[in-house]
């Protein structure tokens, strides 16, 4: 896979094209920004981490049935990916109130909820990602009925195989963000990532934070958050 001229730089990512026209090589970094870029700062390692956690976790998705874009892990931080449309929602899926949620309804940090709830963001920098439903996003045509039902089915099933595989691991999968995209065949695949900076993960005994909230609410112990993740992940 040859890697060619860099398309885009995001907060977090690089992204390379490549001599297949349907393939994009991703590149992780360690830069790190929270409340909308307002914060930045840098967590050693966390390119690592997010890339090899995100590949193994969509191997496992893979396996229960959940399209993604994943193709080949080329190195530490590099991985080929298939390359997709993203459709501009973010999808959140909560378990437990946290974060924005607790802040909005005016509830605390921490309760379970009888089943997840699901809510969509628009994903729009320059709106700062505004609150959006299934209708505004149609209206808008940022993707079909039939499409939002789709992610909305493989967002919950995410959550179903994560939130087990987690817990296996001793810990709690409080809520997470995930993107979907289009590829050149217009099929809906899980894309972007799914690591310490997309998801909220607390120790299931003593709710230790182990995510990047740590980064945002100035808690230290980033990296250390990161490598204990990994750790419970990988084993290492």
């Amino acid at each position: 896979m040859e890697k060619r001229e860099q398309l885009y730089e995001g907060k977090a990512k690089k992204v390379f094209a490549t001599d297949d026209k349907n393939a994009v090589i991703v590149s992780y970094k360690d830069d790190a920004t929270a409340f909308d870029g307002a914060k930045k700062g840098t967590i050693v390692g966390k390119g690592v981490v997010n890339n090899k956690m995100s590949n193994f976790l969509m191997q496992i998705l893979e396996k229960q049935g959940v399209k993604t874009h994943f193709i080949e892990e080329l190195s530490d931080r590099e991985t080929v990916v298939k390359k997709v449309e993203i459709v501009p929602l973010e999808v959140i899926i909560r378990n437990i109130s946290a974060g924005s949620f607790a802040r909005n309804y005016g509830v605390e940090e921490g309760i379970v909820f009888a089943e997840p709830t699901i809510e969509f963001s628009y994903k729009n920098d320059d709106l700062h990602d505004p609150l959006i439903n299934s209708y505004h996003a149609v209206a808008l045509k940022l993707a079909t009925k039939e499409e939002i039902e789709q992610i909305k089915a493989m967002a919950f099933k995410v959550n179903a195989v994560l939130k087990d595989y987690f817990l296996g691991l001793g810990v709690k999968l409080v809520d997470f963000k995930l993107e979907f995209g289009r590829t050149a065949d217009g099929e809906i695949v899980l894309a972007d990532e799914i690591s310490p900076d997309t998801c909220r993960f607390w120790d299931k005994d003593t709710n230790e934070k182990l995510d990047k909230d740590r980064f945002r609410r100035d808690m230290g112990g980033v990296e250390d958050a990161y490598k204990e993740m990994m750790k419970r992940v990988f084993g290492e």
